[in-house]
């Protein structure tokens, strides 16, 4: 199925480092009482709470914590005061990078169990993702190089990204319904998901339009809550109370030449960054596409997954289509795709949240939706030009 060259004689996979806990918070109960006008907690606290399930799931007090990563929501030096932390090793950095900040940290024998820990009160505290103040207007470059012609949001762009990939492809909305229909699928049978009821091609083509061609369903939501992960070395893992998931793969690639201009986007859909990103996680982790068992795609957008798909190998260039029509992403589908429901449907926690569905798919404690013999998953987000992956195993 593969349209990769992989080399897995020179890079074996290290497994030094393992995921041994994960907590999140309640974000069905706090999507209801936000939408009740409450203010459930900040950013910090949605993080303690998550930091404080994730310590109780691996059977450890947070005073063998020697290390600490927070999300860029919140500020390193803050948020280690609330927890009670003094770490000897911290950083600050989104999802997939603060896994992987981690395993360096702990190869380079700068920490032995570290806390990754993420909150965000962005529903609650009315987040701008669109508009002239978007997330502060001058912090976020890519709004403030397009404002004149419009493009002030994330779905701005993506749907201009689209729209390329369309007339390239002839990939159309149709098509792309598949990807919201089939998550929904997914979360219908996830108790932690947000949004539930399943919908059909007709309901998403029925939907509105948000930017054209992007409809309601293509849309991430934006919600409250926090998530955390545990991550030690592999031998402490071995004697700690959760199954351990093995790191097996890393990889990342950016394409920055051009980045303001949306060219990498507009042109080839990131898939240069894809292919070599992939090249080095499979390449690590001694396998291919075709050996893994679920997919995990960052997913602000729907339009994330046909990219995906076909820039990490799991299908040719512009035949993502027609592996959704025929392979399938849903359950019993060929390549199960965000078992959770993704942003789309579970929540929105900034690809934090997939790291908490990769590590229970392998644990095999996803009850209806679990999938059966799953020994790797794959998880990738490309934002801002930047493809970063990980190789989850048992």
């Amino acid at each position: 199925m593969s349209n990769q060259s992989v080399d897995t004689d020179t890079t074996p996979a290290r497994r030094s480092a393992a995921i041994v806990g994960i907590g999140h918070t309640d974000w069905v109960n706090d999507w209801a009482r936000v939408r009740n006008n409450e203010k459930p907690s900040d950013s910090y606290g949605y993080a303690a709470g998550a930091l404080a399930n994730a310590l109780d799931d691996a059977g450890i007090e947070k005073t063998e914590l020697d290390g600490l990563i927070v999300g860029p929501t919140t500020a390193y030096e803050r948020m280690a005061e609330i927890l009670g932390i003094d770490p000897r090793w911290g950083d600050q950095a989104d999802a997939v990078l603060s896994v992987a900040q981690a395993v360096t940290a702990i190869e380079s024998g700068l920490a032995e169990t570290i806390a990754l820990v993420y909150g965000n009160n962005q529903r609650s505290g009315q987040i701008q993702y669109g508009g002239p103040q978007a997330m502060g207007g001058d912090a976020f470059l890519s709004y403030i190089y397009h404002a004149p012609w419009g493009l002030t949001s994330q779905g701005a762009l993506y749907a201009l990204t689209f729209q390329a990939y369309k007339h390239a492809t002839g990939f159309d909305e149709s098509d792309l319904a598949r990807v919201a229909v089939a998550q929904r699928e997914w979360s219908s049978q996830n108790p932690n998901a947000v949004m539930r009821k399943r919908i059909t091609i007709e309901d998403y083509l029925e939907a509105p339009y948000i930017c054209e061609p992007l409809r309601l369903y293509d849309y991430c939501m934006i919600n409250d809550g926090g998530v955390a992960l545990i991550v030690t070395t592999a031998d402490k893992a071995k004697t700690m109370k959760q199954k351990p998931v093995y790191i097996d793969g890393l990889g990342r690639r950016d394409l920055n030449s051009n980045a303001t201009s949306l060219e990498p986007r507009l042109t080839e859909f990131y898939h240069p960054a894809q292919e070599d990103c992939a090249r080095q996680a499979f390449a690590m982790a001694s396998i291919g596409p075709e050996d893994v068992d679920i997919l995990q795609v960052y997913d602000s957008f729907s339009v994330h997954i046909p990219l995906a798909l076909e820039g990490y190998g799991y299908c040719r260039k512009g035949e993502a289509a027609k592996f959704l029509a025929e392979s399938g992403m849903g359950p019993g589908g060929k390549l199960p795709i965000n078992t959770s429901g993704g942003h789309l449907s579970e929540s929105y926690m900034q690809g934090w949240a997939h790291q908490i569905e990769s590590v229970r798919q392998l644990r095999g404690e996803c009850g209806d939706r679990q999938v059966n013999n799953c020994n790797r998953v794959h998880y990738t987000s490309d934002v801002a030009g930047k493809a970063v992956s990980i190789i989850y195993g048992k």
